[in-house]
Parts: C-alpha cells; sequence; structure tokens
C-alpha cells in the first residue's frame, strides 16, 4: 500500500514539486473546440492577432493540465476528502504547444474544520511554469483527513 500524506503531515511553508506535463497543438485546439471555443484557441492566425501573439492554450485548459498532474503526482497520495474550492486563480503567460508544465506548490496554511474535527484544510498555492517562466498560479483549498480516520 502506498504511503498516504494526512493532516498532520503538512507544514506552512513546506514546499513540493511535480510536473513534466508536455502540452501538444491537437490537445489545446481539442480542449478548446468542447470547452473554450474562441479563435484565439483554435487558430494560429487568430492566436498572432490577439493579446496571446499565437495559439495558446485556455486557461481552464491550464488548470485542467495542472490539476492532472497534481492527482497523479501528488493528491492520490493524500487522504483527501475533496475540497472547497480555489481562493485565486491567475493566467501570467500564454501557455503554447510544445511547452511542457510543471507545478511548485508551497502549503500556504492548516487550520482544523469545526465542522469535521477528524480533518482540516491545507491551504495550497500552485505555482505553474513552463520550461522558462511562470505562467499561472492557483490556490487550492483541499480538505484532508486527519490520521486514524
Amino acid at each position: 500500500m502506498t504511503t498516504l500524506y494526512h493532516f498532520e503531515d503538512f507544514k506552512v511553508g513546506q514546499r513540493f514539486g511535480f510536473g513534466g506535463y508536455e502540452v501538444t497543438k491537437d490537445e489545446i485546439v481539442a480542449f478548446a473546440q468542447e470547452f473554450d471555443p474562441q479563435p484565439h484557441h483554435l487558430y494560429e492566425e487568430a492566436g498572432r492577432h490577439s493579446i496571446l501573439g499565437g495559439l495558446a492554450a485556455s486557461g481552464w485548459h491550464v488548470c485542467a493540465m495542472s490539476m492532472r498532474m497534481f492527482a497523479d503526482q501528488f493528491a492520490n497520495q493524500t487522504a483527501s476528502r475533496g475540497g472547497v474550492g480555489v481562493e485565486e486563480c491567475r493566467w501570467m503567460k500564454p501557455v503554447r504547444p510544445g511547452d511542457v508544465l510543471h507545478i511548485e506548490m508551497e502549503v500556504e496554511e492548516i487550520r482544523i474544520l469545526k465542522s469535521m474535527p477528524d480533518a482540516g484544510i491545507v491551504k495550497l498555492r500552485w505555482n505553474i511554469f513552463n520550461q522558462r517562466e511562470q505562467v499561472a498560479s492557483l490556490t487550492l483549498l483541499p480538505i484532508v483527513n486527519k490520521r486514524g480516520t
């Protein structure tokens, strides 16, 4: 059995890193066709004439790719009960075909839930980078079980 992170295992200031998600043009276009069909996410020419300066992933697609990395490489090794939401989401730079994304994550706050004394909120800040620079950030509020629950 895989060792799980529990609420007690998290400390404010603790850092984790994971990722290695390669973005493809086909994936950018497919996501846009399904969920965010704006021209700058669908067509290279439209992207060149937008503030993005070329074909770029939807910000929502960046969130989805980041969630995939988080689930595969971290959350599924956590005694998670889900979450209560995202406090902040920022898209800073375009994510383009060929970019390889990774996340640097920091624990910003931990607190017990009065309504669930056997679990707590672990406030996590994701800083999302491609191979050159930061492209996005999110602040998440997952609920994590205490050990023994």
